[in-house]
């Protein structure tokens, strides 16, 4: 048997073995190197367990995402050949795909019941990075990637481009690696853009969404910066504190078929649950990110004067 076939047929222990020394790693290096970062094994074991999980259950519903990026094969307006020149445009479209994709994740409450497993951690670690709700293929927000195949792209190299792009941003979930160059933090996403973005501090909410390359968010307007004298603090505005994997895949939903079928609500307050921003109430009590900041502008304006 040749290296390549060695490494083809133990492709999934490989990757796991990789994902696990990396994560070790850290934990190591947070310990005895001194390095930024904190360490709670309890969660973090119950991170690499959704982590782990998560890889086989989205990949079960894969085929709701790329029976849909074929489908559109044979509807090409024009079929581009794979060469080093379409990855690298594809891998820019694609950027902006996930860019948008992760902006409506924030924004609509039945997506972001999906990505809040992620936001839930109060830690930020690569074991984070792995913390993944098991429902992306039922966001509906996979079907972005169909526009990319339409204009011409191979479906095949869509997938790929994603595959490095979650890649790439696996290791902006840590707190060890500071500020990168300046070019470098001008074009791509880094560590401290992707701290922001996991911030719950009311001037680091829906910042950040970039996947790869922080242009789009400096080009939309939702880049912040981060401020060395205000840490981002990691989590939800309203946490979640268990160990329960379980509890912390579905809470979201749950919340929602909740007020969905609450009593005495309109069609349209319903469907605001539903599909509303995250925060949203019909009677105003709660408070969606727009509103904290709102409060919090009013406030640091407020000591000004």
């Amino acid at each position: 048997m040749t290296a390549i076939e060695l490494i083809n047929s133990n492709y999934n222990v490989i990757i796991i073995v990789m994902y696990l020394f990396v994560i070790g790693f850290e934990h190591l290096a947070i310990r005895y190197l001194g390095v930024k970062g904190s360490i709670e094994h309890k969660e973090a074991s119950m991170n690499v367990l959704v982590g782990l999980s998560s890889f086989p259950i989205n990949a079960i519903f894969a085929f709701l995402t790329f029976g849909a990026l074929f489908w559109a094969k044979e509807y090409q307006i024009i079929s581009l050949p794979i060469t080093f020149y379409t990855l690298i445009v594809c891998f820019i479209l694609d950027d902006l795909r996930f860019y948008i994709h992760h902006r409506i994740c924030h924004r609509f409450r039945w997506m972001w019941g999906m990505h809040v497993v992620h936001h839930s951690s109060e830690r930020f670690s690569l074991d984070v990075a792995g913390r993944q709700g098991w429902t992306k293929h039922f966001t509906g927000t996979m079907m972005l990637k169909v526009p990319l195949v339409l204009i011409g792209f191979d479906p095949l190299l869509v997938i790929f481009c994603g595959v490095i792009n979650a890649a790439y941003q696996f290791f902006l979930h840590t707190e060890a690696i500071g500020k990168l160059p300046r070019w470098y933090e001008f074009i791509f996403n880094t560590p401290s853009h992707h701290r922001v973005h996991h911030g719950k501090n009311p001037k680091y909410l829906d910042a950040n969404y970039a996947g790869s390359l922080i242009i789009w968010d400096r080009m939309f307007g939702s880049f912040v910066e981060e401020d060395l004298n205000d840490q981002p603090d990691f989590g939800l505005v309203e946490p979640i504190r268990t160990y329960n994997p379980f509890k912390i895949l579905f809470f979201e939903y749950v919340r929602i078929f909740q007020d969905i079928f609450s009593p005495g609500l309109s069609i349209k307050e319903r469907v605001l649950y539903l599909f509303g921003p995250p925060g949203w109430s019909h009677d105003g009590t709660r408070k969606m990110s727009t509103d904290i900041k709102h409060l919090d502008n009013n406030k640091i304006i407020n000591r000004k004067t």
